[in-house]
């Protein structure tokens, strides 16, 4: 029986003519559709839908696709969705806020749970019962089974002596009662569980004697088993083998990142695993052991699923859907059904529910309303050489029909981290700009992730300095080009991209017409001591942002020759927009008005966006949509996509 791909109403799409752009506020909004989820028996499918006024979480049967359950979520962040058996959905959501029992009184992002009964209809919050305990989680979930009723293993944090304290509790999802069942120390960074949610090993790390520890529990008692110096690359517990009967380890000790199996028993590591270097784990939520391994380069996935039939049905995906981004997304432990996101020109963003038995793959929904394959604006992937020689890979987005134009105008959108980096899929900023008239540059900039670790270990120290020329030497090989009109060219991005923005017309001068840094760090000396006042002064975290700037203390002279608030006056007659969310718990809003007074003292006043209630990421409607029209507004202002030559700079 051949597979058969059901595309309904996407038939043809890609050969109908240039469509017009949807509204801007289709790309601002969050996303219509996100974070669907299969519950374990493959009956039902979970998701977030709709806009931030009437945001729900929707239940709906498998296949038929009818509504099972609405549960309003209202203007909550949720932040994903898990099944614990296949009657509760577990929601996490996160809040900004301040707690006025501890010490630091200031404003962070706190993520805590709620369970959805829906053989009941009924909702509990869940966590904080337990004396001298908050009603918050250091991470996602386990769902486990005892005695075939369904619970959950949570970390999060007790008290004793007034010191934060990581905690495992199990929560009982028929009365909410919560027991603890592994209390580490004030050093603990990480547990891994077996299959049925035990505790199987733990890390802590003693950020002032830089040690990373590894322990185990060969019998009733933890037992330390394992030690290694690291003041940065500390290791990381990653999954339980597919074997279930080891762990799997990340270290740098050898200097490269590379992966080692670890005895639960004795703690002893492995040879590193060769076919796992530089590749990211595919964990099951529902075992924590490996099914498989995944690299993205520069154009697309490699994936290596343990299970041959597994490794068929991403083969014959990758296939049926050619030319395009495909990742999975959610599928139920045997998967035999599994919802993939499909990304690129024939099908634009969608997800689409794959069912292995019947052999069909049917199109589900599109992640935004409005915004059609007819509106994809296509991406093109490719490399040049920075001025030494390093190469440089990118992403330049174009809109749909100008793949021949020469001289467009050009929007650098730099992106955050700076260990991060960008995708070849849908990129709704991106594909927003694009579908405004304007060439969009992505540069993977040394420092960035994902395309091996020389290229991130190239960044460090380069803050400020080869890291930015990296980006501006993108803009002179697309002017070489004849693609772009470097009179015509404009710098944005958020946090460390916001960074690279005001970067751009200070640290660097004559590249940019304008520049609009969102949430970004202008003052790093001020970015440094934030970080020690919250972190500690012997965090790995200061030393790791010190590695990448190139400090060795927090008021080192060479930052002032990067830091874009210490050189307003060079971005003189250059247009600026800042953009900050006031609740910002990852930079602190203070760096853009730091930023604003600096460029206002040097007689070149910026535009100044503040969004209200809105954190890091962007993560309300109303607000994302505030950023994009300002930014979009400014940027036609100060550069208009229309073909008249705009004469100087």
């Amino acid at each position: 029986m051949a597979w058969t791909i059901a595309l309904a109403t996407l038939a043809g799409a890609a050969a109908a003519p240039p469509a017009p752009a949807p509204p801007l506020a289709a790309y601002g909004r969050l996303p219509s559709v996100e974070t669907l989820r299969l519950s374990p028996d493959g009956k039902r499918l979970a998701m977030i839908v709709g806009g931030e006024e009437a945001r729900e979480i929707q239940v709906r049967n498998v296949p038929g696709m009818a509504m099972a359950a609405v549960i309003p979520a209202q203007k909550n962040k949720v932040r994903d969705l898990i099944w614990a058996g296949s009657d509760h959905l577990i929601v996490m959501t996160s809040t900004t806020a301040s707690v006025a029992e501890l010490s630091d009184s200031r404003r962070y992002e706190w993520s805590q749970l709620a369970d959805i009964d829906l053989r009941t209809g009924k909702s509990r919050q869940l966590l904080g019962r337990t004396e001298g305990s908050m009603n918050v989680v250091a991470g996602r979930p386990r769902p486990v089974l005892r005695g075939g009723k369904p619970m959950l293993i949570v970390e999060g944090y007790t008290f004793p002596n007034s010191q934060a304290t990581s905690t495992l509790f199990r929560i009982d999802l028929g009365n909410g009662g919560e027991t603890i069942v592994e209390t580490g120390t004030t050093l603990t960074v990480d547990w891994l569980l077996d299959e049925t949610g035990r505790a199987v090993a733990r890390a802590d790390y003693d950020s002032r004697e830089q040690e990373w520890r590894l322990f185990v529990r060969p019998g009733a008692n933890w037992t330390r088993r394992y030690e290694e110096r690291s003041a940065i690359d500390t290791p990381g517990l990653l999954a339980m083998d597919s074997d279930g009967a080891r762990a799997l380890i990340s270290s740098h000790k050898s200097g490269e990142w590379e992966t080692y199996r670890v005895g639960l028993g004795d703690g002893v590591f492995s040879e590193p695993v060769a076919e796992l270097d530089g590749e990211s784990i595919i964990v099951d939520s529902e075992t924590g052991r490996m099914i498989g391994q995944s690299h993205y380069g520069l154009t697309e996935a490699e994936v290596q699923f343990r299970d041959p039939a597994d490794q068929a049905l991403w083969q014959r995906l990758v296939r049926a859907f050619k030319g395009e981004s495909v990742s999975f997304v959610s599928w139920t432990p045997d998967r035999q059904r599994v919802v993939v996101a499909v990304e690129g020109p024939t099908n634009g963003n969608a997800f689409f529910l794959v069912d292995r038995t019947a052999k069909t793959a049917t199109w589900l929904t599109n992640a935004y309303a409005g915004i059609n394959p007819e509106h994809w604006q296509p991406v093109e992937a490719f490399h040049y050489k920075a001025a030494d020689g390093f190469d440089i890979p990118a992403y330049l987005t174009l809109p749909r029909g100008a793949a021949a134009a020469k001289a467009l105008p050009l929007i650098v959108l730099a992106h955050g981290g700076p260990a991060g980096r960008d995708y070849p899929g849908f990129d709704w900023w991106a594909q927003a700009l694009a579908a405004r008239g304007y060439a969009v540059l992505q540069p993977q900039f040394r420092g960035s992730t994902g395309f091996g670790e020389a290229h991130m270990a190239a960044g460090f120290g380069q803050w400020g300095r080869k890291m930015q020329s990296d980006v501006s030497d993108g803009v002179r090989h697309l002017a070489a080009a004849g693609r772009i009109d470097p009179r015509r060219a404009c710098i944005v991005g958020a946090s460390y991209g916001g960074y690279a923005a005001l970067a751009g017309v200070t640290v660097e001068t004559g590249v940019y017409r304008c520049a609009a840094g969102v949430a970004g760090v202008y003052d790093l000396k001020r970015m440094l001591n934030t970080e020690a006042s919250e972190g500690g002064w012997q965090s790995a975290g200061l030393r790791y942002w010190r590695r990448f700037m190139g400090a060795t203390r927090n008021d080192d002279p060479a930052l002032e020759a990067i830091a874009p608030a210490r050189l307003a006056d060079r971005a003189k007659g250059v247009p600026v927009l800042l953009v900050h969310g006031k609740d910002d718990s990852v930079v602190r809003y203070e760096q853009t008005q730091i930023m604003a007074k600096a460029l206002t003292a040097a007689g070149n006043p910026p535009e100044v966006v503040t969004l209200a209630g809105e954190d890091h990421w962007l993560s309300r409607s109303a607000t994302r949509q505030q950023m994009l029209n300002a930014v979009v507004g400014f940027l036609e202002k100060h550069n208009p996509p229309g073909t008249a030559a705009i004469v100087g700079k």
